[in-house]
């Protein structure tokens, strides 16, 4: 029996290969080149302490949106008419005679009067063609899922007021009337 010199299994006398490691058994060590003369070392420069340095974050773009509108009023006219802003999201079209008649000279009630108007006109077109197809089933349904995001957006439109934002209420935007 031989015995792998590298991992100590116990083989056949015929094998020529360690069937554990794979070493080779018969074959006699290859004698070591000669190692090459050593370079003269140049002395080391003494190590300086280097304070790690933390990655800087990258500072955001602003991001421009196209529908806000609040930097075109002034900051007064915005905390002085703020509350007849609200009052026309609150109330409809009754609100938007209010807001006329209090604020006329504001354009940020202007504002939020045009929005609401286009609104309420929405609001009004909608009821209009349900109450003429109202024999259907689809279209009364499909009429007060659009009120009812109407409604929603009505209320969005209220929070932005009470933020001192002047933005085009969504789906709204889109309507070309009433510029």
């Amino acid at each position: 029996m031989k015995v792998c010199p590298k991992c100590g299994a116990q083989l056949d006398d015929n094998v020529a290969f360690c069937v554990n490691c794979g070493t080779a058994l018969n074959a006699q060590p290859a004698p070591e080149a000669p190692a090459a003369p050593a370079a003269p070392e140049a002395p080391a420069a003494p190590a300086v302490p280097v304070a790690p340095v933390a990655p800087q974050p990258i500072p955001a773009a602003p991001v421009f949106d196209p529908t806000d509108h609040t930097a075109e009023f002034d900051p007064k006219d915005i905390s002085d008419n703020k509350v007849v802003a609200m009052i026309v999201y609150l109330m409809g079209p009754i609100g938007i005679i209010i807001a006329a008649l209090l604020s006329k000279e504001s354009p940020y009630v202007g504002f939020h009067v045009r929005n609401e108007l286009k609104i309420s006109v929405c609001c009004i077109l909608v009821a209009l063609v349900m109450s003429l197809l109202i024999w259907t089933i689809i279209v009364p349904i499909v009429a007060g899922i659009a009120l009812l995001v109407l409604v929603v957006i009505d209320i969005i439109c209220f929070f932005q007021v009470c933020k001192g934002q002047a933005k085009e209420p969504a789906i709204i935007k889109n309507l070309k009337f009433l510029k």
